[in-house]
């Protein structure tokens, strides 16, 4: 389970988010979390369709997308994604 985590430093909804998958990161700890900013990552931002910070896509390990969330999801949306990705 890999979840990527677009941000940006401006960005208060970021905050917010990294809250969230702090607590996910807590109760799911296999669950793989790389944090992006869009500055400095902007080729992988550009290949990921980022368009607003904060979006979070989670990745099955074969790189298949099987969920995206612009704006700041909810702890069981990324759970459920999570699951979906097993």
């Amino acid at each position: 389970m890999n979840l990527l985590y677009f941000s940006s430093s401006f960005c208060d909804p970021c905050i917010t988010t990294r809250q969230v998958l702090a607590e996910v990161s807590a109760l799911v700890p296999a669950a793989r979390i790389a944090e992006l900013d869009v500055a400095l990552a902007t080729d992988e931002a550009e290949r990921a369709g980022i368009r607003v910070t904060p979006t979070v896509v989670v990745l099955r390990d074969d790189g298949t997308e099987v969920f995206r969330a612009e704006g700041v999801p909810t702890v069981n949306q990324v759970l459920v994604a999570l699951a979906k990705a097993v």
